[in-house]
């Protein structure tokens, strides 16, 4: 079966292989996809793999070739699954591959919201502390973690790979989630919100889901209270935190993820005041990246042998 991939830069920039991959077919890989290119790109291959390139009924209907869409992250929202199902293409996603890595880039966002150690290094290369009067000096609070009320919206692998983290930093852990997680302490939505000194987002991007950190949940947190969110942009209202943020309603956010991707330079959040932003990075060790691989040529293997696994339509 010839075998498509759309967008593999972001997967594999050049320190992993794709070996494995062309093993099991004649394959074509692409760094990028134009969205009017889909098409044109995988109009020979019964099997294709993307990361972000979309695949919409339209799209998918004039690809008659195609068996099977694998999906290059745990997140398929960028395929329909409807549509792809009542033409009878297979779609899989890898679910799992960047578990710890995305709990620790949450802590590293954590620290640097709690600590500053980023902030505080560039203001003594910029010659801060040598022009300090006194011995040490400090721009904002710092905050000791333990005690402190971490809450997780979303208690899947990460969101219980990121309570791990926070009890052995002493932190109380709260939890909101669609089931009722044993051994932990579960809230209301917007009970979490008002007791948590930090609240960091771990659920999907669904119809309920979109816009869940909005004006009025904002208003419900502690003024010295602080945003995390890693999983999916659209998650918050851009406007309403960008507003919170700049009247000083709540101390901070830390993101690794917009609604709009990249941004652009003026985007409303990368303006915020005391708003920390990294590029969607939190997946992208190389480890977590060579997992996902593996397991997305273990779906495609799975496929050929006819036995598919990871389905989610």
């Amino acid at each position: 079966m010839r075998i498509a991939v759309l967008d593999g830069y972001a997967l594999n920039p050049g320190d992993l292989s794709w070996d494995d991959l062309k093993e099991v077919g004649p394959c074509t890989i692409r760094d990028r996809t134009p969205f009017d290119g889909v098409v044109d790109a995988a109009a020979e291959a019964e099997i294709v793999l993307t990361n972000k390139c979309e695949l919409t009924p339209d799209t998918l209907v004039r690809l008659p070739r195609l068996r099977y869409v694998g999906v290059l992250a745990t997140g398929y929202n960028v395929v329909d699954i409807v549509a792809a199902r009542k033409l009878g293409i297979v779609v899989t996603n890898v679910p799992a591959y960047g578990t710890r890595s995305v709990a620790q880039h949450v802590f590293a966002l954590l620290l640097e919201l709690s600590n500053g150690v980023g902030r505080m290094a560039a203001g003594v290369r910029r010659g801060d502390w040598a022009a300090s009067t006194d011995w040490c000096y400090w721009e904002r609070p710092l905050l000791e973690l333990d005690g402190l009320t971490l809450g997780i919206v979303g208690y899947g692998r990460i969101g219980r790979a990121v309570a791990g983290l926070a009890q052995a930093f002493g932190m109380r852990v709260i939890v909101h989630s669609r089931s009722l997680p044993t051994g932990v302490e579960h809230v209301g939505l917007d009970d979490l919100f008002r007791q948590a000194d930090l609240v960091t987002l771990h659920c999907p991007l669904t119809a309920e889901t979109r816009n869940l950190v909005n004006a009025t949940r904002l208003g419900l947190m502690k003024p010295g209270a602080f945003l995390i969110n890693t999983s999916r942009g659209s998650l918050v209202v851009a406007e309403d935190l960008a507003a919170a943020l700049n009247a000083g309603r709540i101390a901070g956010a830390a993101l690794d993820v917009l609604p709009v991707e990249p941004p652009k330079a003026d985007d409303v959040l990368v303006q915020a005041r005391n708003c920390l932003v990294t590029p969607h990075v939190a997946w992208a060790t190389q480890a977590a990246r060579q997992r996902l691989l593996d397991v997305a040529v273990g779906n495609v293997r799975a496929f050929i042998a006819g036995r598919p696994c990871n389905v989610v339509n």
